[in-house]
């Protein structure tokens, strides 16, 4: 019964409460009635209410950018190492379940304190089969997980979870290189902070021999470069919440049972898991070990996945209002300026340039200049530049070449996640709990973490 209360207070539920449909309902009547008496006020309120909210969002950033400066202590190392459990779902993973097995074999921790569970699917044979083939470490194994719904990635680590027997448990997906001393760092940081529930490694984008190449990858890195590098350490300075990534976060494991595990019906449970850990009372902190990641590639791959990443943050959205005293002024700020924020900002990116753009070209066309008032070009100047610095500097952290080049190609990007966004809202009427599943190649040729021996865990503590 408990277990059924706790899924239909996440994103399994799908209707609203009593007080999200009354303050839905007053804000769409009222602003239906204000367009149909005062038409031109009305827009023109909902024009500086926007800009309004691109201005505190450039100075969000750049918050979080001064924020990010502070360093972090060095944390002292246990007494004792815990024992640490190491979770990897994989579905349809086949071609690249053999280059996770050695990028998990070269993970430095204690082995006798080292426990791992490749989490597959029953039905996915192939990566089943492929994942017996390869050799593994001794304390790596297969888990499979029975048939059932929703078959999603939280649903498949809520199994593995009963069998986990760490003190603490860590996520990484088929695609994942993890600094080998990740582990011995997350570890020491828990030891000095027991109020401490999660902590978030840095994601970075791969590079192959030849750099980062293509628009999309490069964008997606700096993007991740700007999560990972500068907000999410800024926000972890201020004790705030946010979203986690989907992967390489860090948990301990008796606030992760205390909080349910992760809600199987949500897409991003990842986004979802960070807020109901500070609703529990639990802090959230940063590592400096980073993983790295491919990006997804072309844009029929990053589409699906950007769409998935908005429907969740929408459910998560959804389900973190319902009760919002819960997250407390602190929470709901971060909520707020991170899903919020997002979810805005897809929906205006493309619609904003657009109509700046068209602005533009009638009154060049006309001879005369644009109609848009210059307030609006300060504001759009102002969130560039901002979005432009939390990029710059978090590649400069991640190693990443950040050009003029790529500043001037940013707002195309932008505007593809109101594609995005779209595909979002849809998907989240028809198939709400459906996985949109980012396909992965093996990478023969990359750049990122020194190679060390087969199972490193068996260095001695």
């Amino acid at each position: 019964m408990a277990r059924s209360k706790r899924r239909l207070s996440g994103a399994a539920r799908r209707t609203p409460t009593l007080l999200q449909s009354i303050v839905a309902g007053s804000l769409g009547a009222g602003l239906m009635g204000a367009f149909f008496v005062w038409p031109r006020p009305t827009l023109m309120a909902l024009v500086v209410a926007l800009q309004v909210g691109f201005v505190i969002g450039a100075f969000w950033r750049a918050a979080l950018a001064v924020a990010s400066l502070r360093p972090q202590s060095s944390p002292r190392q246990p007494s004792r190492w815990p024992r640490y459990t190491i979770l990897a779902a994989l579905h349809d993973e086949a071609a690249v379940v053999p280059q996770l097995i050695r990028n998990l074999s070269q993970i430095d921790y204690p082995r006798r304190q080292l426990e791992g569970f490749l989490v597959l699917e029953a039905h996915d044979r192939a990566t089943l089969e492929a994942a017996q083939a390869a050799p593994r470490p001794d304390w790596l194994r297969i888990l499979v997980v029975p048939a059932g719904s929703p078959q999603t990635k939280p649903r498949a680590l809520n199994h593995a979870l009963s069998s986990a027997t760490g003190e603490f448990v860590t996520i990484y997906d088929a695609e994942d290189a993890p600094d080998p001393g990740q582990l011995r760092e997350a570890a020491a940081r828990f030891a000095d902070s027991p109020k401490l529930g999660c902590l978030q490694a840095p994601l970075r984008i791969r590079r192959s021999g030849s750099g980062l190449i293509g628009f999309l990858d490069r964008q997606f890195a700096f993007e991740y470069a700007a999560l990972f590098e500068v907000n999410l350490p800024g926000m972890a300075c201020l004790n705030l919440p946010f979203p986690l990534g989907g992967t390489s976060n860090h948990l301990r494991t008796s606030a992760l049972r205390a909080a349910g595990g992760w809600d199987a019906y949500n897409v991003t449970e990842d986004a979802d898991l960070g807020f109901r850990l500070w609703s529990a009372g639990w802090r959230l902190g940063v590592l400096n070990s980073p993983t790295w990641e491919t990006p997804p590639g072309g844009l029929e791959r990053w589409l699906p996945q950007r769409t998935r990443w908005l429907k969740g943050y929408m459910q998560t959205w959804g389900v973190h209002t319902r009760a919002p005293l819960a997250l407390g002024r602190r929470g709901m700020l971060s909520l707020v300026m991170t899903l919020g924020a997002a979810i805005v900002s897809a929906a205006c990116h493309a619609p904003t340039l657009a109509w700046i753009a068209s602005a533009l070209m009638v009154g060049l066309h006309a001879g005369m200049a644009p109609e848009a008032p210059l307030a609006s070009f300060a504001v759009l100047a102002v969130g560039t530049i901002a979005a432009w610095m939390g990029c710059a500097v978090g590649a400069r952290r991640a190693g990443l070449d950040y050009r003029l080049t790529d500043m001037l190609a940013a707002p195309a990007y932008w505007s593809l996640l109101s594609l995005a966004f779209v595909h979002a809202v849809w998907r989240l009427i028809v198939a709400p709990h459906v996985w949109d599943k980012t396909v992965h190649d093996a990478e023969m040729d990359v750049e990122c973490t020194p190679v060390l021996t087969l199972d490193a865990g068996r260095e001695a503590a």
